[in-house]
């Protein structure tokens, strides 16, 4: 189950990126809905605050990750 992103989702790579050192499993938050929610821009930040990578991104390269328990028909 992978529901679609929502503007201020967690979201985890799940493909790598080396041109962008990003790695699969790197956490970033969606900041910018593009293409009618074909696209997302996602923004990586350090646990400092500051942002080191903003791309924009296919739902196939990302999956919203959850923090309760959610319903598979969400």
């Amino acid at each position: 189950m992978n529901s679609a992103p929502k503007l201020l989702d967690v979201v985890a790579l799940t493909v790598d990126l080396p041109q962008y050192n990003l790695w699969r499993g790197q956490v970033g938050t969606v900041v910018e809905i593009l293409a009618n929610g074909k696209a997302f821009e996602v923004e990586f930040g350090d646990r400092h605050g500051r942002t080191y990578e903003s791309l924009g991104l296919r739902p196939e390269q990302i999956i919203v990750l959850h923090f309760e328990p959610t319903s598979p028909h969400k």
